[in-house]
């Protein structure tokens, strides 16, 4: 692993033995990755790269979650061959819709199709509770999340456990004062103000970001992508590989080389 600056970061505790109603959340290793960007099969040698890489970093992981921007403009052929390349890790895929995986303002089709039930959803692993959720609104990039985002919160908020531990996904922003963030984020994280939320990871802005709400640490990371470039002016690519250890969740920043 290559670390960059704030490479080994700390999210927070989480309290006692990761208990909730005494039944401890187990240790686990996931890697977390954004803004992917596929155009075409120029790409392709650039993402074998990165799947070997995470094979690499993170060879205990069952897990990978991706920050939405899987594509460049939406178009089944390139949502197609990311879905493909993605598969080859030999993890558990989760994403997020990203605003580049719509094809226009009102068409996300291909994204519906080739990742179902993907908009907002949540699922456990390893004891913890992850929620992934959609923030976007069509093609633009600075955004207010929508009422269908805000009406399934309302639905399923309660049914999740306000002890056990909680990671939230999503493609833009959460962090406060974070480039792009939607103008109404503290409306969506003030739905888990009494929930132990221990981190929310972000794409969208392609530069790192670290901000503290509460216990939980919020953050964005430079992209992982072949064409796309970092919008803080950074050079390096790569992902998080993240470890679940001893009432913590560490992200270490792995470098990918641009060059395929």
């Amino acid at each position: 692993m290559q670390a960059g600056a704030g490479a080994l970061l700390a999210a927070g505790m989480w309290p006692g033995a990761l208990a909730a109603e005494g039944a401890a959340a187990g240790d686990f290793d996931f890697v977390c990755v954004n803004d992917l960007h596929y155009v075409d099969k120029g790409c392709v040698p650039f993402f074998e790269k990165m799947v070997a890489k995470m094979k690499e970093a993170a060879p205990k992981s069952k897990l990978l979650l991706v920050c939405g921007d899987l594509c460049e403009n939406g178009k089944p052929e390139q949502l197609a061959a990311m879905r493909d390349i993605l598969k080859t890790v030999g993890m558990e895929v989760h994403t997020v819709c990203g605003n580049h995986d719509w094809a226009k303002n009102d068409d996300r089709k291909a994204f519906e199709e080739l990742w179902p039930g993907s908009l907002n959803y949540t699922f456990d692993h390893g004891g913890c509770q992850i929620v992934a959720l959609d923030t976007t609104d069509g093609t633009k990039s600075n955004v207010e999340i929508r009422k269908p985002t805000f009406d399934w919160l309302d639905e399923n908020v309660a049914k999740l456990d306000r002890k056990r531990p909680l990671v939230i996904v999503t493609h833009f922003p959460m962090g406060a004062f974070t480039p792009m963030r939607p103008k109404n984020a503290d409306d969506l994280l003030d739905r888990f103000r009494d929930f132990n939320l221990r981190a929310v990871f972000c794409g969208h802005y392609h530069g790192f970001t670290e901000r503290a709400r509460g216990n939980a640490t919020i953050t964005t990371d430079r992209c992982c992508s072949f064409r796309r470039d970092n919008h803080d002016k950074t050079k390096e690519k790569g992902f998080f590989a993240c470890k679940a250890r001893d009432g913590k969740i560490l992200r270490e920043f792995v470098e990918l080389a641009k060059s395929a």
